[in-house]
Formats: structure tokens, C-alpha cells, sequence
């Protein structure tokens, strides 16, 4: 069971406040730093000082880290177009030396486009899957030749699919919760599906609709990586777990129903039960970006037990 750290800024978090967690993630043996994409505060916090670019962000820390995997939980397709975002992901691949994964959603926080001017289509979901065709097959174009695509909303003519990634695949990460499309774009595209914020029966129930649906599409369920993301709130005794969770503006009891809460001995156990519904890796919403006393603690007393 991999644990990567899964960090949402929008809820207030400068540059450097993440790059502290992610030299923590990296020193502390974590498999990877990912971070949301969003543009505005969710909930009862101040989002100060505001929000900061998800690309901008992994490129900086593609500089400053050496091994962690960096990422996105999710790359909204509303925010950028299929053939810019295919060239600023390549990037920051060569800029971290070929640590980079896009996880593509199709976006969905209708007031963060209205603050910044985004135009928010009503039709995501078929956008989002002209937008993984457009990525993947820039990044698949062999060099020297050329791309086009035709579609209902984007349409690309003699691009030269440039830059190349320094990885030979970027792995691209598909998500939700979606009886129908989703497991079908995902056993298109997807090298790993994640369960955003499922029990661990949602979460059975689902892998198995991407893995028939990625056996209906021809390929071997087992081409894709299966994982979770939940909140994590984790402390040596009730008290603090209990901190914790009023630093997250959360319940003690809620969390311990909905994510990893508790002692590292509950989080440990519950963390069982998603790997015999088939979950591979796990990412841990970090509400705190700030304590990176929490990293320590999950890093000694969590993911040392599930190597």
C-alpha cells in the first residue's frame, strides 16, 4: 500500500507553506505530494492568503524535491485548454526529471469560475473526455509527426505534439463515483482510478465497475491501479485526534466514519479493510498543511506497519 500526501491549498496555504510539506513528504518516505485544483476557499475559512496554481506549484516544487511522485487530485478541464495543458504538464515532467502524474476531472465548483471570470459549460463530462483524448495523444504522438483531432468542442490541425514528456507515459488518473461514464473513461484512459471519499463498500462496488468495464474495453483489469482518497486525521491519544480535528473545523466522530481518523492503530486497521476491497494506494487529505507533526506521526506509526 503506497501512501502519497494529498494537500488542498485553496483552504489557505502560501507557496512556501507547501513546499515545506512536500520536503517533509519526501524526508519522511511518502510516496508522492499531490495537491488540489481549486480557486477559491471551501467552507468556514479565510483561505488566506489565497489561492495558488496547481502547475505553477508542481513546477516549483518539480525543482525542489528529487524523489516524491507530484501530482494533481484533480486537473480541472475548465480551467485550461487540451493542448496548453498537455505542454505545461510535459514541462513540469522534464523539470522534476520524470516525477509528474495529471489526475483530469472534469470540474465542478461552479462559484470558483464565477469569482475568476471561468467559463463554467454546462456539458463537462464530454469536454473532459476530449480533453484526455487531446493529452494523451500529443504525448503519444511520435516525434517528428503530427496530431489532429476533431471533436464537438476542440479541434487541433498539424500540431507538432510538443514537448515531449521525459517520462515515456505520463500516468493520467481518472476519478468519481459514476455508475456508467466513469468507469468507461476510465478503462480508456486511466492508469489508476481513485474513489474520492468513498466507504470501503462504495469503494468495492466501484473498482469493480472500472475493472469490468476495462475487460469489456479489451484490457487487463489489473493494467490499472486502484486507490482512495480520505481525510486523515490521526493523533497519538483522544486528545489529539480531537486537536486535529477542530484545527479542520470537523467532528471527531464524523471523521472516524468518513476518513482515517483516530489512533494509528484504528487508522491502520481501517486502511486493511480498503486493501481487501482492492484499493492499492492511498492518498491522505491533509486539511493542516501546516502540522507537519501529522506527517511525522502517520509516517512512524501508519505507513511503517503497511510496508
Amino acid at each position: 500500500m503506497d501512501l502519497r500526501i494529498f494537500t488542498e491549498p485553496q483552504q489557505g496555504a502560501a507557496y512556501d507553506t507547501l513546499l515545506a510539506a512536500a520536503k517533509a513528504t519526501e524526508d519522511l518516505g511518502f510516496d508522492a505530494f499531490f495537491r488540489s485544483d481549486h480557486y477559491l476557499k471551501m467552507g468556514d475559512v479565510d483561505g488566506l492568503p489565497g489561492p495558488t496554481d496547481a502547475w505553477i506549484t508542481l513546477a516549483g516544487l518539480a525543482r525542489e524535491t528529487s524523489r516524491i511522485r507530484l501530482g494533481t487530485l484533480m486537473t480541472a478541464a475548465t480551467f485550461r485548454l487540451p493542448g496548453v495543458l498537455a505542454i505545461q504538464v510535459a514541462q513540469v515532467d522534464q523539470m522534476s526529471g520524470g516525477r509528474v502524474e495529471l489526475g483530469l476531472g472534469a470540474g465542478w465548483f461552479e462559484d470558483e469560475h464565477t469569482a475568476y471570470g471561468i467559463p463554467f459549460p454546462k456539458e463537462k463530462f464530454a469536454r473532459l473526455e476530449e480533453q484526455l483524448a487531446i493529452v494523451t495523444g500529443l504525448w503519444g504522438t511520435d516525434a517528428g509527426q503530427t496530431f489532429d483531432f476533431q471533436g464537438e468542442y476542440y479541434q487541433l490541425k498539424d500540431s507538432p505534439a510538443l514537448p515531449k514528456p521525459a517520462q515515456s507515459k505520463i500516468p493520467v488518473l481518472v476519478g468519481g463515483t459514476g455508475a456508467s461514464r466513469t468507469p468507461r473513461l476510465a478503462a480508456r484512459y486511466a492508469d489508476e482510478f481513485n474513489m474520492p471519499f468513498g466507504t470501503v463498500e462504495d469503494t468495492e462496488r466501484q473498482f469493480g465497475r472500472v475493472r469490468a468495464a476495462a475487460e469489456a474495453a479489451g484490457r487487463p483489469a489489473d493494467a490499472i491501479t486502484y486507490s482512495n482518497v480520505l481525510v486523515a486525521c490521526v493523533g497519538k491519544d483522544d486528545a489529539e485526534v480531537a486537536r486535529r480535528a477542530a484545527a479542520i473545523g470537523r467532528e471527531v466522530g464524523e471523521l472516524k466514519a468518513n476518513g482515517l481518523a483516530g489512533s494509528p492503530a484504528e487508522v491502520v486497521d481501517k486502511i486493511g479493510r480498503y486493501i481487501e476491497a482492492g484499493s492499492q494506494r492511498m492518498y491522505l487529505q491533509m486539511l493542516d498543511v501546516h502540522d507537519l507533526d501529522h506527517l511525522e506521526l502517520i509516517s512512524a506509526e501508519v505507513q511503517a506497519q503497511l510496508q
